[in-house]
């Protein structure tokens, strides 16, 4: 069962933060875009537009390329309702970067990008009431994003690409060694009754490899109004990992062996849609609005190689629900070389109450965004500032330790009030030529 533990809140992760509405949410597809919460999928935000809306690729003259960054640091808490102790996650700053080239050729536009779409971690006190259900988590991941576009009309532009995702992740927990000694058989010298054994430190690393494709249109209906729609399809991924153990007890060192496993994650649809008004000629504003398809994601099945207390699989029931996001965004040019940017996001999340734990403390959130584009010749310099704040959730349910289905041990369910909110800070530069 602690197997369970480990994978679990690494699959866990790894789908929350796709979910671009939760507190694992990484808006760093490009500077411009984020400075208008990611409602661009109705006009051009440059070469970064490959993300957003490949189709808008054919309004980029010639060649474009774009590199950029965003700095995310998140800021999470829980106040504790057993103990009334309050515990702060430990963030440190996280770079997750982009990059992109693009090619326009009369009506036919293509190009790739590079983009880390789960560039976050977290980490909660070794100590906290929660250390069964996980302590921290790593993850790195790459999408290689080829596209092509074709402009059918003056009006009507279409495009479809592939993506293909790379996953990599390291999660640690502990296991309440105390409990597994309680489940020791009396053949092999159980149960053992020993109060002083520490936890147990788990480890996870894992990686896996995914494809999907992605589609995109715009029409223009006239100089003012364009529609922007997108979708990407699920990806799933197999991944593949290894487990390691330290502070094991001798006494149980059997029924903690370094094992492998697998699991297949099914990361959920998402479409977008945005309408864009192009209001003067120096001032555009969009209206868009976001849907995940998370509703696919009613359990998590993991195989285990090498049978764990006698399992040689878990299933978790997860129930979770899609969501949806509506942005709303816009740009001012205030001089020639200068633009000014400015956005607003609320977005659902996917996990209901019965299935909330603080592997994935996610509840609606808020982004507020602004930042400047500014043009030099032939290069394009965009930061942009989000504060994205999310509503407290209290978690009041019985998921806590896996070794302990009896519930002795209350606290372990690290049942509370979580809070969080994210700070993020990008820059990108672009170079058309």
């Amino acid at each position: 069962m602690y197997r369970r533990t480990i994978f679990t809140c690494l699959l866990l992760w790894l789908i929350a933060t796709n979910a671009n509405a939760s507190g694992f949410g990484v808006f760093t597809q490009g500077a411009k875009g984020l400075g208008q919460a990611n409602a661009v999928a109705a006009h051009p935000t440059g070469a970064s537009s490959l993300y957003f809306n490949p189709a808008l690729l054919t309004t980029l003259s010639g060649r474009q390329f774009e590199i950029g960054s965003t700095a995310i640091l998140t800021d999470r808490t829980l106040s504790s309702s057993a103990s009334g102790l309050s515990y702060e996650g430990d963030n440190d700053w996280k770079t997750p970067s982009t990059l992109y080239y693009t090619e326009e050729h009369g009506r036919l536009a293509a190009g790739i990008g590079l983009y880390f779409p789960f560039g976050l971690a977290t980490t909660w006190p070794a100590s906290y009431e929660g250390r069964y259900i996980s302590t921290s988590a790593d993850l790195f991941s790459l999408n290689i994003n080829p596209v092509i576009a074709y402009r059918v009309s003056d009006r009507l532009s279409l495009a479809a690409g592939i993506d293909l995702l790379y996953l990599s992740a390291e999660l640690q927990n502990s296991v309440n060694q105390v409990f597994a000694g309680f489940a020791v058989p009396p053949a092999l010298g159980g149960p053992i009754n020993d109060p002083t054994m520490p936890d147990v430190r788990q480890r996870f690393d894992g990686e896996g490899w995914g494809r999907g494709l992605n589609l995109g249109l715009t029409y223009r209906f006239n100089d003012q109004w364009t529609l922007g729609a997108t979708y990407r399809s699920p990806i799933d991924v197999k991944v593949d990992g290894s487990a390691s153990f330290d502070q094991v007890d001798p006494r149980l060192a059997l029924f903690f062996p370094a094992t492998t496993g697998s699991a297949d994650i099914h990361l959920p649809a998402q479409a977008t849609a945005g309408l864009a008004l192009s209001i003067t000629p120096e001032l555009t504003v969009e209206l868009g609005a976001r849907w995940e398809g998370w509703s696919d994601f009613d359990e998590l099945r993991i195989n285990l190689d090498t049978p764990v207390l006698g399992q040689s699989a878990s299933v978790t029931p997860r129930s979770w629900d899609d969501t949806w996001a509506v942005n709303v965004g816009g740009e001012f040019q205030l001089t020639p070389t200068v633009t000014l940017l400015a956005g607003y996001l609320y977005g659902q999340n996917p996990v209901p109450d019965s299935t909330f734990d603080p592997s994935i403390p996610d509840s609606d959130a808020q982004l507020l965004t602004v930042g400047s584009n500014v043009t030099l010749n032939q290069w394009t310099l965009a930061l942009a500032y989000g504060y994205e704040f999310h509503r407290d959730r209290t978690k009041n349910n019985a998921i806590g330790d896996p070794l302990d289905p009896g519930g002795l041990n209350p606290a372990s369910f690290a049942n509370g009030q979580y809070s969080a909110d994210i700070h993020l800070v990008a820059f990108s530069a672009g170079y058309a030529f």
